[in-house]
């Protein structure tokens, strides 16, 4: 399974990003997708997660309310990101695992993709 993120850049507080992750390879064995983000000097940090059809999301509480994770039928899943904060700067990388959809990942998926960065100034 490979993986391309893509969307981020630099927007200032209170704006809004989309972030799109496109699947290839043996999408077949997905079951989850999820994206996570790492901002310089802390660890990794799950930001959410959606099943391969689409119909389950979850998010950690501390990610609640300002993003929105969705997919489409052509293998691209995104997050929406909307009155970004500074303390979001971080590189968001999407990833996809092949076992049963569980929602909570905090330990990561399988598959990783590159990451994109995102930056919000203040």
């Amino acid at each position: 399974v490979q993986l391309q993120a893509s969307g981020g850049g630099l927007v200032q507080a209170g704006g809004s990003l989309r972030l799109s992750c496109v699947a290839s390879g043996r999408t077949f064995s997905i079951t989850a997708m999820g994206w996570f983000r790492q901002a310089p000097g802390q660890e990794r940090e799950f930001v959410a997660s959606i099943s391969w059809s689409g119909r389950s999301t979850y998010y950690p509480d501390s990610m609640k309310g300002r993003f929105t994770i969705s997919r489409d039928n052509a293998n691209t899943m995104y997050l929406q990101m909307n009155s970004l904060k500074p303390e979001d700067t971080a590189v968001y990388y999407c990833a996809a695992d092949p076992t049963y959809y569980s929602g909570n990942y905090p330990n990561g998926m399988a598959y990783w993709g590159k990451g994109t960065q995102v930056t919000v100034s203040s």
